[in-house]
């Protein structure tokens, strides 16, 4: 009797995930602040700095602030996903070794995988829907529709996840000492190619850029949040757009996690 009531009990591999997931929440909650100053600061001053003061000196149109403010969320929403899920992975599977402590719980290893892009597409989220207040006070107003929260939040929430299957991808295939340079050479065209500063249909006098934009799935995210948003400015067609983004996921997705239990299982 007391061998059967000291033995362990078995943790399902749904409460292990669940419990690693919430590790991770509760110490991104302790460091909130830092996290928020490292996410926030970038697409604040590219508010401030095209949408209200550009604006403000006449370089831009009035309008072109709550043009702008749907791209700078998506852009918020797919970088975070994916610098957190990437620079994560660099530092636990070279330096910190934490991801074997992870692969040792009770949970097949793909899970773990599947938990890192989900804590990742989580701190997108939160990135994406601080900026909406930020708007307020950098811009004075937002571009914002009750008939089009359906769609934003979709796009936000699919948005994260496509930055997070990015950093997955990203983080398992390239070697930790070449990091630093394939953030310089990745996130910089992702950036500017994304639509986050103009709208898609915009560029039909530059064709081939139009073209160059359409691999990138950061446009994609764009679109479909301004489309919510601003409607009344040409954007691409909405189910394009989510076509795109589940497309990106499922590629990002399998890559991701396929090299994932390769570097995990070496």
């Amino acid at each position: 009797m007391s061998a059967v009531l000291d033995a362990p009990s078995e943790i399902s591999p749904g409460a292990a995930f669940l419990a690693v997931l919430w590790r991770d929440v509760f110490v991104t909650g302790r460091e909130l602040p830092t996290f928020l100053a490292q996410v926030i600061l970038q697409p604040l001053l590219l508010l401030f700095v095209f949408g209200r003061i550009l604006t403000e000196l006449g370089f831009a149109r009035a309008g072109y602030a709550h043009l702008l403010f749907p791209g700078v969320v998506a852009m918020t929403v797919v970088l975070t996903s994916l610098q957190s899920t990437a620079l994560s992975l660099v530092i636990e599977f070279s330096f910190t070794k934490e991801i074997e402590d992870r692969l040792m719980a009770p949970l097949p290893v793909t899970f773990v995988a599947i938990e890192k892009m989900i804590f990742a597409a989580m701190r997108g989220v939160t990135a994406g829907l601080v900026m909406f207040p930020i708007g307020v006070l950098v811009l004075g107003s937002i571009p914002f529709r009750a008939a089009g929260l359906a769609t934003a939040a979709a796009a936000l929430v699919l948005g994260a996840i496509t930055g997070s299957t990015l950093g997955l991808t990203l983080g398992t295939l390239v070697p930790p000492q070449r990091i630093n340079i394939t953030f310089a050479l990745v996130m910089t065209p992702l950036l500017f190619t994304g639509c986050s500063q103009y709208p898609w249909p915009s560029l039909v006098r530059l064709r081939w850029f139009q073209v160059v934009t359409t691999l990138n799935p950061m446009t994609y995210v764009s679109e479909a949040m301004r489309a919510s948003l601003v409607p009344g400015v040409a954007h691409m067609n909405t189910t394009v757009c989510f076509i795109a983004i589940f497309a990106a996921i499922g590629i990002f997705g399998t890559i991701g996690i396929r090299d994932f239990l390769r570097r995990a299982i070496d």
